[in-house]
């Protein structure tokens, strides 16, 4: 029995221009921007207000607030938790 080859894909390689553009900055209207924005107000803003912003669930918003603000673009996020309020999460802006 012969095996065949699978064909070659069809796709073109991403051009340099592409992988310009997925910069480390923050478009104004990114849902990274809304998460910063929400984060840099004085009370800074809850998961619950954040997953609502940007259509994620919770878990989404806690990864993200971990890889993406205090790892990639390397703010100080900080967290309060006072009696009988949701803990609330704020960076220095």
């Amino acid at each position: 029995m012969t095996r065949r080859s699978k064909p070659k894909s069809q796709t073109t390689p991403p051009s340099k221009t592409a992988a310009s553009a997925h910069s480390t900055s923050v478009e104004p209207t990114s849902k990274t921007h809304r998460v910063i924005g929400l984060l840099q107000n004085k009370r800074g803003a809850t998961i619950s207000e954040l997953a609502a912003a940007t259509g994620w669930q919770a878990h989404s918003v806690r990864g993200f607030l971990s890889a993406t603000v205090r790892k990639k673009l390397g703010l100080e996020l900080r967290s309060e938790k006072r009696a009988g309020e949701a803990r609330r999460y704020h960076v220095e802006g």
